[in-house]
């Protein structure tokens, strides 16, 4: 049975969404078969096959790619070496030295581990 507190902030204004309890006051997320909350630094980042990816792995993009703000594109079957994952706000979660281009930022989704 669930304590029915928030471990956070320790409200009493929780609610269970599937395997998840929330609180609305913090936006904490946590399992309800785990004791420590679910945090973002948790999340790990996944290739377009469901792939873990970490620091320094080598992959290779799917499909042909523009490059935003020029006429230049990232072919499908570059491989790209020594990623750096990144926090990034607007989904571009991998930070990489792309050969012919320079240094850019990639979403993970258009990727595969190599």
């Amino acid at each position: 049975m669930q304590n029915d507190l928030c471990p956070q902030c320790g409200s009493e204004h929780i609610y269970q969404d599937g395997a998840l309890w929330i609180c609305p006051e913090c936006a904490l997320e946590w399992s309800v078969t785990a004791t420590a909350p679910v945090s973002e630094e948790d999340e790990v980042v996944r290739d377009a096959n469901g792939t873990i990816l970490s620091d320094g792995d080598s992959v290779t993009v799917i499909k042909d790619l523009k490059v935003k703000g020029s006429s230049s594109v990232i072919k499908g079957g570059t491989k790209i070496k020594g990623i750096r994952l990144v926090d990034a706000s607007d989904g571009h979660n991998l930070s990489c030295k792309i050969p012919g281009v320079g240094s850019m930022n990639l979403k993970s989704e258009f990727v595969r581990k190599a």
